[in-house]
């Protein structure tokens, strides 16, 4: 397993991923993503802002996250623990393809995540999951994120998506 910063010729791959996870999630009743996200526009500007990491298996891309240091807008209602002035990381899009979930892939990308925030001196690490998606609400939660309130994504569904956030210091 070897988890590096993305490139442009990856995007298809990683669309393929991102397209099987939405239909994984469709067919449990999770309509999280769908056919305009996660996005080949998001992907490329994920790459120019280099945050988009891949987790490849035996040469195979078989997940993906983005380690963001923007706070997009829709989180500004937020109440987060910690003040927004401080440094922060941001997760989005993590993705690890069906065939290869329950494996440990996402614990082992969050933990890069986790160290690299670390590493750098950020105060924590803030996420949104869909509202929906008990099995994600339940995979961040035993890593000791705290639910803080919630967001809407239209374009997405009409389902809140609910903030997440974990100090770190």
């Amino acid at each position: 397993m070897i988890i590096s910063s993305a490139q442009k010729n990856e995007i298809d791959a990683l669309l393929k991923l991102t397209k099987a996870c939405a239909a994984f999630m469709q067919k449990k009743g999770i309509y999280q993503w769908n056919e305009s996200y996660p996005s080949r526009a998001a992907f490329e500007t994920d790459i120019d802002h280099d945050e988009l990491y891949t987790l490849k298996v035996e040469g195979q891309i078989a997940g993906c996250i983005v380690i963001s240091t923007i706070m997009d807008d829709v989180y500004e209602p937020i109440t987060w623990l910690t003040p927004n002035d401080q440094d922060h990381i941001y997760i989005h899009r993590l993705a690890i393809h069906p065939d290869l979930q329950g494996r440990g892939y996402a614990q082992s990308l969050m933990d890069y995540a986790e160290g690299y925030a670390i590493d750098n001196g950020y105060i924590s690490i803030r996420l949104d999951t869909f509202s929906k998606n008990l099995r994600n609400q339940k995979f961040y939660e035993l890593r000791g994120y705290k639910r803080l309130g919630e967001v809407f994504f239209p374009k997405q569904s009409e389902h809140p998506f609910y903030c997440y956030e974990k100090v770190l210091h």
